[in-house]
């Protein structure tokens, strides 16, 4: 398997962890690119029209997104799966869900600081992305006990917020939720989280 990915994108830092956790990691070659919404570059938009990373290139086709990724690697995992089965499902693709959406607001943050004009610039909208952050921040501090065990919705609520320390420290995002600061803190020491951190 090939997975085409960017170093900071918090999306492949899912698939990166979750490959690090269940010990898929030497199944999988890397392929680096450097894109932007602006410019996707040849590589990634072959293998995803979307022209987005992560994309996992397997015997049964090119994967994406992220959420589709870790699913089929999942399938692949002989360890604890990280997506249970029966009814516990659905709390783990709910919260998976609410993290990945924390991450596009934060991402369309970053991308209406770097890539726009100042003419274009809307600080109202920046702020509507930030309140739906907010909101989920809210939630998880309110049901932190629902990131145990390990799943892959404590992974993504992880990655979220380990992007918003890397893009978004300023906002203080531990203030709101400091039982879910608790908790981030034992997680961001995992191994798989040490190794994935962006720079």
């Amino acid at each position: 398997m090939k997975l085409i990915y960017s170093g900071t994108s918090p999306f492949v830092r899912k698939v990166s962890v979750m490959l690090l956790e269940t010990g898929l990691e030497g199944r999988v070659e890397k392929e680096t690119v450097a894109i932007t919404p602006m410019n996707p570059g040849d590589v990634v938009p072959s293998a995803n029209p979307l022209g987005k990373v992560p994309c996992l290139i397997t015997d049964v086709g090119a994967l994406f997104d992220s959420r589709v990724i870790t699913r089929y690697l999942d399938t692949l995992n002989e360890g604890a799966k990280l997506y249970p089965e029966g009814e516990a499902l659905w709390p783990v693709l709910t919260l998976e869900a609410m993290a990945d959406g924390m991450l596009d607001a934060a991402v369309l943050m970053i991308y209406e600081r770097l890539l726009r004009t100042d003419e274009q610039k809307s600080p109202e909208w920046v702020e509507a992305q930030w309140l739906k952050i907010s909101r989920a921040l809210a939630h998880l501090e309110d049901n932190v006990d629902a990131l145990e065990p390990l799943t892959m919705a404590s992974i993504s609520v992880a990655c979220a917020l380990g992007y918003l320390d890397f893009r978004h420290d300023d906002r203080g995002w531990r203030a709101l939720a400091p039982k879910l600061a608790a908790w981030e803190a034992g997680f961001a020491a995992r191994p798989s989280m040490q190794t994935t951190k962006p720079s």
